[in-house]
């Protein structure tokens, strides 16, 4: 099999990890397969319901002359595998990792999580690993208000080797900050065999009280010893195009401006100035700088700084304000280089050095940079706003606590002093991670990768849909960067609803601000991704998926296992539902990058249900019975189902798939299977829904909007469930049908007041049409995606340049709503009739 990088071949020796899908029945173990003439390790991440593998993982170090294409092939017989591997021992207070280049002693008490880095030769090249944060608490005294500010230093909870293999090893550690656990971290050490590297995935979890415990910096912070004198001792940025470089003291003064040592010195050589010269008696005069710090302000904009000592001033160093997120310390045998990925979209964040030139100097990497404005999880009002700003529910339940936030960091050891191109080089690196990807064909031949279609341009209507699918997504790409949908908690996610009068987006009314994962834009990207290959989708859901996965639902406290609806905070909304946790929306980036904090991410909504027992969705309209709750056959019953699935098909645990047949088979044996509803009793305790008429509250468009279609589509072919497909299709069919029509096949209990958004239902409509072979469904599928009167989506898409205020592109009619449900049900229609696309193409966007 031919793999590809997403992005372009390596340029730095890396670790990379990646998963692929397989087809049911093609294997059975993995423990065959080579790539290349690399070792690789090898793991089941998913199987199919005959047990063969679904998704496996892979590791493998890559040198930096790795061709553009990887084959993984059957491995020889006799092929033996020539290096140890990573050895791990697990001591009583340590767990010691020997990858082969360094031994990592990592504690399992106290603050530092790694006590000591130590070469092959037995030389210590760095310490004191810790997580650090700085806290800001509010006190009143009367009508005086005072802010005390607090250092913390994360104290481990609990360390366990959480993945091991002979290329890669992940150790897991949990620890909290202050007496009261107002934080809580979870750090991740992923270590590769022979890799002087550690990528680290920190998640930070918010318990406090918002109103009144302020974060003020979260953080990472080593020591390491640097050799040689001061002049020989360096802080190396990489900026957009190259490495910029700043000595602890310049060998340069008023007689020798310029000389052949100063030179060499800015290149970032080491200078031999044993003997004492004018030069260096010159030099010698001028100022020790021993403090460097990289701040990340704004989107694209850094402010590096510099100072003496801790009683003086900070300089600003002019002209460097784009990075690229790395920052190297070193002196004459070599350095410690820190890289944070997403360094400009995530800030305030910040590369900071300490004590140059000292015999410890210090490194840090901060997520949130201690020297901006602290967080500020209030919610943006004091009351609700239901009726004028679509926020849901009159509840204020806007609070953050139970929240995350996941980044990722590299630190990287030098034994010699490296090239600046080296230095470049891993700086995109840490960036771009490299990933090994397969393409469009093979994802789509697996059947693992959901419900999507290969491009195809081979007649004029389908070559027009084609462009607008990727007209819409490339405007969303060039969105982000246009209205700076960046920051720490911001970033990944993109807007709700456009407001035309302002040529801006509702960022400041109520539902109609941040998305959220509203009508699954995701399940669009990622499809988009497997459709195109297009890295920038890639990274652009990449982005989403952390956001999504980590901000907008709740990790534990109250709302454990649910998430926040739409709104202009995040965790504002009073709606909690399982839908924007659940597990469809997440579990492709785990799938292909094997990534241990989004397997831990999937595992901790398998039991999501249970949160109905505390907060009833369908509260507004009904009261509860006893024990039993109230969800809706979609999107809730259909979010219990992908997350209970993907422990399903990741575990193997039968218990996961009695619970999706005990409701399906209540569903099919209710009077209109599932156009009953939409709402039914349920019990937690049993997984069981109770039927109790047809025509309820909830609405038949909230059912399908959610990934819905996606989801039952998916689990009626694994289950090869004949009767779920026609239940499917019968859904479709019900939506196109006439009031009489509709009066008639429910014996007078739904009409057309109870079906909104036939659009939404078009890709159903559209499959019906393919299970019945019937064109009339075809023909009213394609109508509603293509008049524009239907679907709300204007056709051709095109952009205008607003020149008022600001020159901006924009669509004034668009609503993130309406896009990623037009997209995923294109997709659907043009996976099942797209024969039936031309004839009614011409009768409808031609013709118009």
């Amino acid at each position: 099999m031919k793999l590809k990088w997403l992005e372009s071949a390596p340029k730095v020796k890396a670790g990379v990890t990646f998963g692929l899908p397989w087809k049911k029945g093609e294997r059975k173990t993995i423990s065959d397969v080579a790539l290349d003439h690399y070792p690789i390790q090898s793991w089941p991440t998913a199987y199919w319901p005959d047990g063969s593998l679904k998704w496996t993982g892979h590791a493998t170090v890559i040198n930096q002359d790795a061709s553009e294409h990887m084959i993984l092939s059957k491995q020889q017989s006799d092929r033996q595998q020539d290096h140890q591997g990573i050895v791990i021992k697990d001591q009583n207070d340590q767990i010691i990792i020997d990858t082969g280049g360094f031994i990592y002693y990592l504690n399992k008490n106290g603050s530092s999580i790694i006590d000591r880095v130590i070469d092959v030769n037995g030389h210590m090249i760095a310490n004191q690993v810790k997580v650090v944060a700085v806290m800001q608490s509010i006190h009143e005294n009367g009508d005086c208000r005072s802010f005390i500010e607090q250092d913390h230093l994360g104290q481990i909870s609990s360390v366990q080797v959480e993945h091991e293999g002979d290329i890669q090893v992940t150790i897991k550690v949990t620890g909290t900050f202050g007496e009261n656990e107002k934080l809580k971290f979870i750090i991740r050490l992923i270590f590769y065999y022979q890799l002087e590297r550690i990528k680290i995935v920190h998640t930070f979890l918010y318990n406090g009280d918002p109103e009144q415990d302020f974060v003020k910096g979260i953080g990472l912070q080593l020591s390491t010893e640097l050799v040689g004198p001061v002049y020989n001792r360096h802080v190396r940025v990489a900026t957009n195009s190259g490495v910029y470089n700043e000595p602890a003291q310049l060998l340069t003064s008023r007689r020798y401006r310029q000389s052949s040592f100063y030179q060499r010195q800015i290149q970032g050589e080491m200078v031999n100035m044993s003997t004492v010269n004018d030069v260096r008696v010159q030099a010698e005069q001028h100022a020790v700088w021993q403090d460097f710090k990289l701040t990340q302000t704004s989107y694209q904009y850094s402010q590096y700084q510099k100072r003496t000592a801790q009683t003086n001033a900070w300089l600003k160093i002019p002209s460097i304000h784009n990075t690229k997120g790395l920052l190297y310390a070193g002196g004459e045998q070599g350095g410690v280089a820190i890289a944070l990925k997403d360094f400009n979209e995530k800030y305030p964040s910040q590369l900071a050095v300490k004590d140059l030139a000292k015999h410890q100097t210090k490194l840090s990497v901060w997520f949130w940079s201690p020297d901006q404005e602290p967080m500020d999880l209030r919610h943006y009002s004091n009351a609700t706003h239901v009726q004028s700003a679509y926020e849901g529910f009159d509840e204020n339940r806007a609070t953050p606590v139970g929240i995350a936030n996941t980044s990722e960091a590299y630190l990287t050891f030098f034994s010699a002093v490296p090239s600046d191109q080296a230095l470049f080089n891993l700086a995109e690196y840490s960036q771009s991670p490299y990933l090994l990807v397969a393409d469009s064909a093979y994802y789509y031949q697996t059947g693992a990768t959901g419900m999507w279609p290969l491009i195809d341009k081979t007649t004029n209507a389908k070559r027009f849909l084609e462009d607008q699918l990727a007209r819409l997504i490339q405007f969303y790409k060039s969105e982000i960067s246009q209205r700076n949908w960046y920051g720490f908690w911001d970033y990944g996610d993109i807007m709700h609803t456009y407001d035309k009068a302002r040529h801006q987006w509702f960022y400041d009314v109520g539902g109609y601000a941040w998305q959220n994962t509203e009508l699954v834009p995701n399940l669009w990207l990622w499809y988009s991704f497997f459709r195109t290959g297009d890295a920038d989708i890639f990274r652009m859901i990449e982005a989403m998926t952390r956001h999504n996965s980590e901000v907008d639902r709740y990790h534990f406290g109250e709302y454990k296992g649910l998430g926040s609806r739409h709104n202009v905070s995040h965790w504002g909304c009073g709606c909690k539902e399982v839908r924007i946790s659940m597990a469809c929306l997440y579990k492709y980036y785990y799938y292909l990058t094997a990534d241990q904090r989004m397997a831990e991410l999937l595992d901790e909504v398998k039991d999501a249900d249970q949160a109905l027992a505390k907060l009833d969705p369908m509260r507004e309209f009904y009261h509860r019975d006893n024990h039993l709750t109230h969800a809706r056959i979609g999107p809730d019953w259909t979010a219990f189902c992908s997350n209970w699935l993907s422990r399903w098909e990741r575990k193997k645990e039968q218990q996961y798939l009695k619970k999706i047949n005990i409701g399906l088979n209540t569903i099919k044996q209710t009077p209109h299977r599932l156009l009953s509803g939409p709402t039914f009793k349920y019990d937690p305790t049993t997984s069981t829904l109770i039927y109790q008429s047809t025509g309820n509250e909830g609405g038949y468009h909230m059912v399908i909007a959610f990934g819905a279609p996606q989801v039952w589509i998916e689990l009626a072919d694994l289950l090869e469930d004949d009767v779920f497909k026609d239940m499917i299709a019968e859904f479709g069919m019900v939506y196109t049908m006439t009031e009489q029509e509709k009066q008639a096949f429910s014996n007078g209990m739904l009409s057309n007041q109870h079906f909104h958004w036939p659009m939404f239902a078009s890709g159903l409509i559209g499959y019906a049409a393919h299970r019945k072979q019937d064109s009339d469904l075809s023909r009213q599928a394609w109508t509603l995606l293509l008049d524009q009167e239907r679907s709300g989506i204007s056709l051709p898409v095109k952009e205008t340049t607003f020149t008022g205020w600001q020159a901006v592109n924009e669509i004034d009619w668009i609503t993130t709503n309406l896009v990623s449900q037009w997209s995923l049900n294109v997709m659907i229609c043009l996976q099942y009739i797209a024969e039936d696309l031309q004839i009614n193409f011409d009768s409808t966007v031609i013709n118009k």
